[in-house]
């Protein structure tokens, strides 16, 4: 791998990129830490529970966000505004045949990414106003007036429009996806108080438990290697293409392939897990300014409080269930049961048609039920070590998906342009 990022480096074109990419991280770096005009950081904190045992989706976000929302800083709500509307678009992509057949067109994916765009302004816009109402009712703000809530919600909201600018820069001028390494860098940002974190754990009572220490490491190199191959299993489909005669010459005849990975949700299913289980107590902090309430509705609340047994249960069953959901929108085994008869092609021991169909819709609920199960054991580990040791651990399962998601797909990236500038022709 280094001797990888040694040899783009020596590449003029490719030091260029880097070097751009990676300026704009620093850019991104700068803007966790400008305050938006009238927040109170410390209160915001307290408030959300960032950084605590009992953060939850906030700690989630202000990890994603570099610390920018613990921070109260203009880019407080990150990069998921955008994230949240190009599903959304995928998804109403894959359910209204109209947008169906935009997206399929030539331009198709500029107007859709347009969209996006634009859906990502409203989105931040709703969620900077619904911020600012709850801050505003938890007197965390210097002022009330309209004038308070239009700077605080703007100055928010254009955070969030520039991250997407930033991140459509990186991938145009830079290396790799920009808006996937905008988040990793953010998790990147938040290792130090992780490290902090560990230390807090194993040095107890002023002394440092190496039987602690032993485990949490074994713990770590276990989940690292795990994610590690969760993200690069994949089960292929063979497909073999007959040969056809077409005037003179002679078309097919290859072997190829369909896989499917095991992680093909990614962390989409963590994600939407993540934000339904916290929305009724979100509602109750925001709303309230209290991180609890009375009566039947404080015990129904503290049931599903965050880290709870049953919490943890549901968080487990809704991670598969979202896992289930997302890959039957983004995935058609009768489409492309057709592609595959449409192109002359066929699986092994299995009819065209209907059989086919049948049979990658078989397979794909397998995978797919593998990879639920590993992401979700993934994503209940930090909690139980939370629940265990009383404290919020950065480090989670969401956290490392991300991270090693990004940094294959980047490196694999590099890798591949360090391959087209060094190929020579079979002139050469």
């Amino acid at each position: 791998m280094f001797q990888t990022l040694a040899n783009a480096w020596k590449l003029p074109d490719l030091r260029k990129k880097l070097i751009f990419t990676l300026c704009m991280l620093a850019i991104f770096q700068l803007g966790t830490v400008i305050p938006v005009p009238g927040l109170d950081s410390e209160g915001l904190k307290k408030l959300l529970g960032v950084g605590t045992a009992t953060g939850g989706i906030f700690d989630l976000l202000n990890i994603i966000s570099g610390g920018s929302l613990g921070n109260a800083s203009i880019f407080a709500l990150s990069i998921t505004p955008y994230v949240t509307a190009t599903i959304i678009i995928q998804l109403l992509a894959v359910a209204i045949p109209a947008l169906e057949r935009i997206s399929r067109e030539d331009g198709g994916r500029e107007i859709i990414a347009k969209w996006s765009r634009y859906t990502t302004v409203i989105l931040a816009f709703i969620q900077s106003a619904s911020l600012y109402v709850g801050l505003a009712n938890s007197k965390l703000v210097t002022s009330s007036s309209p004038l308070s809530f239009f700077v605080v919600v703007i100055s928010l909201t254009a955070g969030t429009a520039f991250l997407m600018w930033l991140g459509e820069q990186i991938t145009d001028k830079g290396v790799g996806n920009g808006i996937s390494v905008i988040i990793f860098a953010g998790i990147v940002a938040n290792l130090p108080r992780t490290i902090k974190q560990f230390g807090t754990i194993i040095t107890k009572n002023g002394s440092v438990n190496i039987l602690t220490l032993l485990i949490i490491i074994l713990l770590v190199i276990v989940v690292v290697t795990f994610v590690v191959l969760i993200n690069d299993a994949e089960r292929r489909i063979p497909v073999q293409y007959a040969k056809r005669v077409v005037g003179r010459k002679m078309y097919g005849g290859q072997s190829s392939n369909i896989p499917f990975k095991v992680a093909m949700a990614g962390v989409i299913p963590i994600i939407f897990a993540s934000s339904l289980l916290s929305f009724p107590q979100t509602m109750v902090q925001l709303f309230t300014g209290n991180t609890s309430l009375g009566g039947i509705w404080g015990r129904i609340l503290s049931v599903f409080r965050y880290g709870s047994v049953i919490y943890t249960a549901l968080y487990f069953l809704l991670i598969i269930f979202f896992s289930f959901f997302y890959t039957a929108m983004i995935y058609n085994p009768i489409e492309m049961s057709n592609n595959i008869k449409r192109n002359g092609g066929f699986i092994p021991g299995i009819r065209p048609g209907r059989p086919t169909t049948d049979y990658i819709t078989k397979v794909m609920n397998r995978v797919t039920t593998v990879g639920s199960v590993c992401i979700a054991l993934v994503a209940v580990i930090p909690l139980l070590l939370t629940k265990t040791y009383g404290i919020s651990l950065s480090f989670s399962g969401t956290s490392l998906l991300i991270l090693v998601g990004v940094a294959i797909e980047t490196y694999r990236q590099i890798e591949s342009q360090l391959l087209m500038r060094h190929y020579k022709g079979f002139l050469d």
